[in-house]
């Protein structure tokens, strides 16, 4: 990448392989000024978060983790605490909407946004990816690019919303990942929140099916190895 266009940026990294991923690419092309996780009462939380700052850790990047318990005591989603059982089936399954955290995203990329102004960063990348869009309102496009423009609007420094990999599949980012040396062993997409993926909810779907599209050894240990569900049509 040309010099002119090298940003300070942060990363929102959650420590699953999406923003580890991120962090890395950002990490090759950018001064990454830190790392930032929320903890807000999701079942997995506890299990992604620690590898999250594990990542940085490795990249010499600061991080942090800020604390939203007010959604997980306040907001309904069957990803949260109290919520319900987490749905078996494929990512795109209409049942995962049951894990959809009320404009979760926008709550994050607020505070991210006025962070990154605080730090004197110029960009805020999150690895929001073509495989978000169908149950996520959050991380389609058109959000985000409206997103970007308040959060450019909104901060003295015009801090930018990079998002390298929305027009990217999850296979493509494994991809990536493992150009940049990233152990994916160290992420955590389990939405179930135990000691091992379950290997049978939608974000474990997702990630086997992204191991297998991409062509990778996939590292992950998982309690239920089956036959991939297909896509709903």
């Amino acid at each position: 990448m040309n010099a002119e266009n090298r940003k300070k940026v942060v990363v929102l990294c959650s420590g699953g392989m999406d923003s580890v991923a991120a962090l890395y690419d950002a990490a090759q092309i950018h001064e990454v000024t830190a790392a930032i996780s929320f903890h807000y009462g999701a079942k997995h939380n506890d299990r992604e978060i620690p590898f999250a700052k594990w990542h940085a850790d490795r990249l010499s990047i600061p991080h942090i983790t800020v604390p939203l318990a007010f959604i997980g005591e306040q907001f309904e989603s069957d990803l949260l605490q109290k919520g319900g059982e987490i749905p078996k089936g494929h990512y795109e399954e209409e049942t995962m909407k049951k894990t959809v955290v009320p404009f979760r995203n926008g709550i994050m990329l607020s505070i991210a946004g006025g962070f990154a102004e605080s730090k004197g960063a110029e960009g805020l990348v999150i690895a929001a990816h073509s495989g978000d869009h169908a149950i996520y309102p959050d991380c389609r496009e058109e959000y985000l690019r409206a997103m970007a423009d308040a959060i450019r609007l909104g901060t003295y420094a015009e801090v930018e919303l990079l998002r390298p990999f929305i027009d990217r599949t999850k296979a493509d980012i494994a991809r990536r990942g493992a150009e940049l040396g990233v152990d994916f062993s160290r992420t955590w997409s389990c939405y179930v929140g135990g000691e091992t993926h379950c290997g049978e909810c939608g974000t474990c779907v997702e990630r086997r099916e992204a191991f297998q599209l991409a062509g990778l050894a996939d590292p992950t240990e998982y309690l239920a190895t089956g036959p991939l569900p297909s896509k709903p049509c």
